[in-house]
């Protein structure tokens, strides 16, 4: 147990060493000024303008797969399909008659 508490002592040691060292290095950079200070948790901003170029740029890219397609850079949507009334009826008479059928096996005879 000695010999732990040892080696706890000689880590305590070496963490208030390095301590002392991060200070003195943090006290040097703050003297070369802020453009070496370490920055968290910022991120680059991104101007308008790169912002433009790049949606261009994209714009520019389907463009030229459009018209590749044969497109001519139009975009083609298709039309929506629709069902009858008499196909729709036939449909939820259908339905009614499955939940019909779930119910009565549901029900205790």
């Amino acid at each position: 147990m000695t010999n732990l508490n040892g080696a706890v002592q000689i880590l305590k040691k070496e963490h208030d060493r390095l301590a002392i060292q991060m200070k003195a290095i943090s006290a040097a950079l703050a003297a070369f000024g802020a453009a070496y200070t370490k920055k968290t948790g910022t991120r680059g901003r991104m101007s308008a303008a790169g912002r433009a170029r790049i949606a261009a740029a994209q714009r520019a890219r389907w463009a030229k797969l459009k018209a590749a397609n044969g497109l001519g850079g139009k975009v083609v949507t298709m039309s929506k399909r629709t069902m009858s009334a008499a196909a729709r009826k036939k449909i939820a008479a259908a339905q009614r008659a499955r939940w019909a059928k779930v119910k009565a096996a549901r029900k205790p005879a």
